[in-house]
């Protein structure tokens, strides 16, 4: 696996576990036990997430770092700041709750059992790498941050 490291970006995880829900949804729902109009809150829930994870990413670009989570080590600097002080990750945090908001809105039992797949692989292909090498980089500074600041919520 660990061939696999920042080799896959986190948005290409994030919709093949979609495309993997949809099937479960349509091949396996469990129980249906979220019907239409009530499915739609989560699309709300999937706006309010790209809206934060938007800002989490300008962030990025206003402290003039890397946007690529393939390239943790062309990182210039750390961002700390807004929704960066709740989570190490929100950008990992809003994929998530992307999928949720998916979940909700396919409305059947089944998608919900990927969730915790994604938050596997994306902790351990993504953010323990990153993790690494942030330290090394940053050293204290990076420590003091993780000491302070949760990897998820």
């Amino acid at each position: 696996m660990k061939a696999l490291e920042l080799k896959i970006p986190p948005p290409v995880y994030a919709l093949s576990l979609g495309i993997v829900m949809w099937l479960l949804n349509q091949y396996f729902p469990l129980v249906r036990f979220i019907e239409s109009p009530w499915n739609k809150i989560g699309m709300a829930i999937i706006a309010i997430a790209i809206v934060l994870d938007s800002s989490s990413l300008f962030l990025f670009l206003k402290k003039r770092t890397t946007i690529n989570p393939m390239k943790p080590t062309n990182t210039e600097g750390l961002v700390t700041a807004g929704l960066y002080k709740i989570t190490r990750n929100p950008m990992y945090v809003g994929l998530l709750v992307i999928l949720f908001g998916y979940a909700i809105w396919l409305g059947s039992l089944t998608p919900f059992l990927i969730l915790p797949v994604f938050y596997w692989l994306i902790t351990s292909m993504q953010i323990k790498p990153e993790e690494r090498i942030l330290e090394k980089k940053f050293g204290e500074e990076y420590l003091d941050y993780k000491n302070k600041v949760k990897r998820w919520l």
